[in-house]
């Protein structure tokens, strides 16, 4: 299997319900470095996974939607902790519609799989892989 990621950063605020989440009830930031990996079989036919620059302007698209934003005030999270699970798999379906819309070119349609990988810091990270399609 071939693969490519590209890496980025997103600055975001959110608070969580639940006891199980101690003083992250309350208001608080994070900041993400958030790596897209892309997966096929095969080479397409420009001997490319993907083009690295498309790869990286719509991974910055995408996440500029979260970009400096309180999470608690968008409407399509109200109800949700956005645990960085959750934002690796909303990531994640939101990269899979951009393939789908032709965003990352023509051959994108041969990718396999993506992964996407939010790293709170240094010691912790979660990740979200499925396939494309």
């Amino acid at each position: 299997m071939f693969r490519l990621t590209v890496r980025d950063r997103v600055m975001i605020a959110h608070s969580f319900r639940g006891e199980i989440f101690g003083p992250a009830q309350r208001l608080h930031g994070a900041t993400y470095v958030v790596e897209a990996e892309v997966a096929r079989p095969q080479l397409d036919p420009d001997g490319l996974v993907i083009d690295i620059g498309l790869a990286h302007k719509v991974l910055r698209s995408t996440l500029s939607a979260f970009d400096y934003q309180n999470l608690d005030e968008l409407p399509e999270f109200e109800g949700i902790n956005t645990t960085t699970e959750f934002l690796a798999h909303e990531l994640w379906r939101r990269l899979c519609v951009a393939v789908g819309n032709g965003e990352l070119g023509a051959h994108a349609t041969g990718l396999a799989s993506i992964r996407v990988t939010l790293r709170e810091s240094d010691v912790a990270w979660a990740s979200y892989e499925g396939p494309v399609g």
